[in-house]
């Protein structure tokens, strides 16, 4: 198939799950073409049957704001006409859902039909789609994609409870790729962040107030009362310099490491014993997914899709987002108990293994071919 990919560029799960997605399926023999404004973050290098068509939004002096959806349109009916692409799949509803309707319609009135799949992420639908602005627009965008589906769950239950769907929405969640996300010796490496033996805890994110960034550092101000433990903040984003500051408040910026955004993050968990997200809302948890592939036990909030991925008592523990005394608790009967660890580490990575990219990828690749022959049966 000739697959056209519409994403953000950005370290966000979205972009990240579009483009190792597109990266899977031609390494399958599939045909991929990204179409956004940047090249991907993990788009670093060549790879045989992928191809990047960038959005050129050129300021002009009537607008006061560069018109993106415009050129966004303009460039997909440009790529699926001269590449002869057989299905637009896009990534998060705004704007990419409604702009892909707009190039099918450009196309339409060439004759030309393509199929889209529109794939929800999360704060898509929770947060910026269940604002007023742009309900209707995600609602609409939604019935009028060919296909639909939703990283888990949780945000498919939330979509179908914020808006009026009238499209069936397919689960298929997020993967992980154990070519790449797998446990490795890094013992020189952990030596040099904790060389008298201390625990290592890892926290995950773009630093934004829904992901409770200050909640780390309240949980490992707790552990460290009972663990000698190092804390890797990984990530960058507004509530950064909050978290600094809270550091300094609670002395413990001599044990926290804030290492901003890091392109090879498994072998950052490739040395930890734990990791902590304890956010408000997650559709799904792939930075929980990727510790777990390096058999890392997670401490998590209970929101949204994370009870999906990080199981209760098994893999780590849940709690409601917000009780930092009990997800504190929960890391310290892990962090002191060594046999229970190892157990959870293992449990960790055979829940992994079932979201392993091989599995997901026939997924894709199934139901794209269901959407091509429902849509051609339509237009006929």
């Amino acid at each position: 198939m000739k697959i056209g990919i519409v994403c953000y560029p950005t370290y966000g799960g979205s972009g990240v799950v579009a483009t190792e997605l597109g990266l899977g399926l031609a390494r399958k023999g599939h045909e991929i073409h990204f179409i956004t404004y940047r090249r991907p973050v993990r788009l670093a290098h060549f790879q045989a049957n992928v191809f990047y068509h960038e959005v050129d939004s050129e300021d002009y002096p009537l607008f006061e704001y560069p018109p993106y959806d415009t050129a966004l349109a303009s460039k997909i009916v440009d790529v699926v006409h001269y590449q002869n692409l057989d299905i637009l799949h896009v990534h998060y509803a705004i704007p990419h859902a409604a702009v892909a309707y707009m190039a099918k319609k450009i196309l339409l009135a060439e004759g030309r039909y393509i199929p889209v799949v529109t794939t929800l992420h999360g704060t898509d639908i929770t947060l910026v789609g269940n604002n007023r602005a742009f309900a209707p627009v995600v609602e609409f965008s939604i019935n009028k994609s060919d296909g639909v589906t939703a990283v888990s769950q949780s945000l498919k239950q939330d979509t179908l409870e914020l808006f009026h769907i009238e499209r069936d929405i397919r689960v298929i969640y997020n993967f992980i790729d154990f070519d790449r996300f797998r446990k490795t010796n890094k013992e020189h490496f952990k030596k040099i962040i904790a060389p008298e033996g201390e625990r290592i805890i890892a926290h995950t994110s773009n630093f934004r107030k829904v992901k409770r960034v200050e909640d780390v550092i309240h949980i490992f101000h707790k552990i460290r009362q009972k663990v000698p433990s190092k804390l890797l903040m990984i990530g960058d984003g507004p509530e950064r310099q909050h978290c600094e500051q809270l550091c300094r408040q609670l002395d413990l910026c001599d044990e926290v490491r804030f290492l901003g955004k890091q392109d090879a993050i498994e072998e950052l968990l490739a040395i930890c014993d734990l990791f902590v997200i304890p956010s408000e809302s997650e559709s799904f948890g792939l930075a929980a997914l990727e510790a777990m592939a390096c058999e890392v036990p997670v401490i998590s909030s209970n929101s949204g899709g994370l009870p999906e991925v990080n199981i209760h008592g098994v893999t780590g523990f849940l709690s409601d987002a917000g009780n930092v005394a009990e997800m504190a608790d929960h890391a310290i009967e892990l962090l002191q108990n060594e046999e229970m660890l190892q157990r959870f580490r293992a449990n960790a990575l055979k829940q992994a293994r079932r979201f392993d990219i091989e599995q997901i990828l026939p997924e894709y690749e199934a139901y794209y071919q269901e959407v091509i022959e429902k849509s051609v049966i339509t237009v006929e």
